[in-house]
This record gives C-alpha cells, structure tokens and sequence, in this order.
C-alpha cells in the first residue's frame, strides 16, 4: 500500500509513541511526507517540539505533541482521555527500551519498568485506540518485534521476552480486528542504528537504518501479519530459521554477549528498537 493510499485508506491522523528518536521518528517523519496529521508522544519535550516545528514547516501538516513516560502507571490513560475525540488513523507504538547484561546483575526495577512500557502500555494503548478503530470499521496498527524475540536470548533475556509478547499479541488480536477492518502489523526488525547500541552499552557492527524500517513497514502495513524490514534483519532471521530453538538460544547468547561492552547492570535505551 503506497504512502498515499496509507491515508485514503485509514484517515488523516497517526499517533506515534517513542516519536523523539530512532525508529519512532522515523515513522514519524515517512507519515508527513505522507500527508497525516501527527499526534507523537516520547519523554523529551525539547525534541518533540523540534521536530514538530520542522514537520509543519516542511509538510504543512497539524502536528501536536505531548510529553509523556509510558513507564509511570496512569500514562497510558492520560494519553487515551487525550486521544478520546480523536479519529486515529494509525496507530505505531515504538516507545519502548531494552536492557543488556545478565538478568540477576541488572536493576530488578529496570527490567519491570521495561515490561510496563514495552508490554503494559502496548496492550492499554492498543486497546483503547483500537475500539475507536473497530467502532469506525479502519485501522492500522503497527507494533515491534524482534530478531530477539523469536528465541530467548541471554544477555537481553528481559528484552527479548516483551518482545516474543508483542510478537504473539500482535498475531492474535489482528486476526480478531481484522473482521473489523483494522490491520495490525508486527514490525520484528534486527539491529538498527538507531541509538540503541550506545544506550545499553553495547557494541553494534552491521545494521538496517530507522528509515529503512519505516518504509518498509508502511508499505506491509494492510498486506502482511508480520515484517521483517532491512536487509540485515531479513538475512539475519532467514539464517536462524534454519536452526532448532535451542541452537539459536546459544548463538543469540554468544552474539549478545560478544556485544555487551562491560557486566553488570544494563542501561536503559528508550525507543531503541533493534536486536
């Protein structure tokens, strides 16, 4: 579906969460060029509204932002009393973060402030804008998986867990709204450059670009369940796929291990969608 499709066929209004960096952003900015109006929701203030002014000056489209941690409980309805009269079109949830490092060694608050942004606030925000979608008979949604999620994986055990979540909760409600109209899109990426290896304090060789990935998914977006977007993500899942699960768990292990740059407790990325 190209990019101006994206619009007649879902209406004139996208919410991006995690829209300050990385993956978010680049949703943010490919929905512009597409002619939507955007809603983005990230933690820094200072950068959603440099990008929103650049977004209306380039495009000419509305732009409203607002600052808002997903981690903290009543963020997720906050953002949902906001959005009540509002008719989403798309709906892409990129806010999240990961961890690195052994599970025992990493801040225990860390790793559930993870699930609450990674899991919780998906499924709350998910549910909230697609009964105004279903109610409306369209839709998109568009959340992330990952290279990581399709095995457990030591050193992002945490990570890779929220993602394998998403990854199932995105199968199964999208054949539920489907009958409805709404089209709901796993985006299961491998490493991006997108901030993520700094954040959490690891070493990142080949990656896909944020772009990239939002391109491609844009363009999966009504025509497929799940895509893998990027050249490295494609050739790095085809590779695994090959294998048994037990097999991939001990590569991913000694892949991320040779990428975590010290132990000891991971470090926070927020909106770092990668593998």
């Amino acid at each position: 579906m190209s990019q101006d499709r994206l619009k007649r066929h879902y209406g004139s209004l996208a919410v991006v969460t995690g829209a300050s960096d990385g993956i978010g952003r680049a949703f943010a900015e490919k929905l512009a060029e597409a002619g939507f109006d955007l809603f983005l929701i990230a933690r820094r203030q200072v950068e959603l509204k440099l990008i929103a002014d650049s977004l209306h000056r380039r495009h000419g489209i509305n732009v409203e932002i607002l600052p808002l941690d997903l981690s903290a409980p009543t963020s997720a309805s906050r953002l949902l009393d906001v959005l009540r009269k509002r008719e989403v079109g798309i709906f892409v949830a990129a806010a999240g973060f990961g961890t690195s490092g052994q599970f025992i060694h990493n801040s225990v608050d860390a790793e559930l402030q993870m699930i609450d942004v990674n899991c919780r606030a998906v499924v709350e925000l998910t549910h909230g804008i697609g009964i105004g979608m279903a109610g409306r008979g369209r839709g998109g949604i568009v959340l992330f998986g990952s290279l990581v999620g399709w095995q457990g994986t030591p050193a992002a055990a945490t990570y890779a867990a929220t993602k394998a979540f998403i990854q199932t909760f995105a199968e199964g409600i999208g054949d539920e709204l489907r009958a409805f109209g709404v089209d709901v899109l796993s985006c299961a990426p491998g490493p991006v450059d997108s901030g993520f290896a700094l954040r959490a304090n690891m070493r990142m060789g080949a990656t896909d670009s944020p772009p990239q990935i939002a391109t491609e998914s844009l363009a999966a977006l009504g025509r497929r369940r799940t895509v893998v977007p990027g050249r490295v993500g494609k050739m790095l899942t085809r590779s695994l796929s090959l294998l048994p699960r037990q097999s991939r768990v001990g590569i991913m292990g000694k892949v991320m291990r040779g990428m975590v740059r010290s132990s000891g407790q991971g470090v926070e990325n927020k909106n770092g969608k990668s593998a």
